[in-house]
């Protein structure tokens, strides 16, 4: 596989960095640098890292994880963007209340859930004989600069306040875990 397709490979593993960032820029519209490079960061990091675990793991233990790991994603990110859907229908919660997802639960929460495809890529990239570190590089970096593309476009395209920015947010939380459960049951 060439450097160009190993790219493309990589933006398809970013898709759902990006949806998970536009999601905490609605919820976020004024995050601060740090936010927006802590959660680039962690993003690109786990992306670069799950393709080396596949690769060191092998055909077995990947056998055993491909079973279900469409239902850690999904749940992973359930469990985030339900608590995202539910905080602004309870009673009692102020509507100016951020999330911050570069906490350190949540934010290893979502790279775990957002990269755990980038195993399997790591398992081909044995079968298929590539050089992981290139290969890992490329698909981190590109996972770092669509995260922050993501919190970029949502600041300038989306203004949402308060409730109804964590209800939306959630829901693409939501939608995200689903499309990734639907995609492995389909």
């Amino acid at each position: 596989m060439d450097l160009f397709s190993v790219f493309l490979v990589a933006l398809g593993l970013s898709a759902d960095c990006f949806a998970v960032a536009l999601s905490s820029s609605i919820t976020t519209p004024a995050a601060p640098y740090r936010l927006v490079l802590r959660t680039a960061f962690a993003f690109g990091l786990f992306q670069f890292l799950m393709p080396v675990a596949g690769w060191l793991a092998g055909r077995a233990v990947v056998d055993l994880i491909s079973a279900y790991d469409h239902w850690v994603a999904f749940g992973l990110l359930a469990i985030v963007g339900g608590k995202m859907v539910y905080e602004p229908l309870a009673r009692g919660r102020s509507p100016a209340e951020k999330l911050d997802i570069s906490r350190l639960p949540l934010l290893l929460t979502l790279s775990v859930a957002t990269s755990i495809d980038a195993l399997a890529v790591g398992l081909s990239s044995a079968f298929l004989k590539l050089d992981i570190l290139t290969s890992s590089l490329v698909i981190g970096t590109v996972a770092f600069s669509i995260t922050a593309l993501g919190f970029l476009i949502g600041k300038k395209t989306i203004r949402l306040n308060g409730r109804a920015a964590k209800l939306v947010g959630g829901l693409i939380l939501i939608g995200i875990g689903f499309r990734i459960l639907m995609s492995h049951v389909a």
